[in-house]
C-alpha cells in the first residue's frame, strides 16, 4: 500500500481521497458524494464534487476511518 492520496482541484471544486490504488467503480452515495468500491465491495476512496459548496461541518462521508500506527 502506497499510502493515502488527497487531490483537490480548486477550479473544478473537486476533492478526491484514495486509500488504495485498486480497480474500482464510483458510486454516488449522497448528493455530490461518491465512493470508490472494488468488485468485492471494499471502499478504497471517495470523491466530492462542488466541495466548497458543502457545509463541511454537516458533511457525512460514506465510511469510518480508523488510524493505526504503521510498523517499521
Amino acid at each position: 500500500m502506497a499510502g493515502l492520496k488527497v487531490w483537490y482541484d480548486r477550479e473544478g471544486d473537486y476533492l478526491e481521497v484514495v486509500f488504495e490504488d485498486a480497480p474500482a467503480a464510483m458510486e454516488e452515495v449522497d448528493e455530490d458524494v461518491f465512493e470508490r468500491r472494488t468488485s468485492d465491495g471494499r471502499i478504497v476512496g471517495f470523491a466530492i464534487f462542488n466541495f466548497s459548496q458543502h457545509d463541511r461541518d454537516r458533511l457525512t462521508l460514506p465510511l469510518a476511518i480508523t488510524a493505526v500506527e504503521a510498523s517499521a
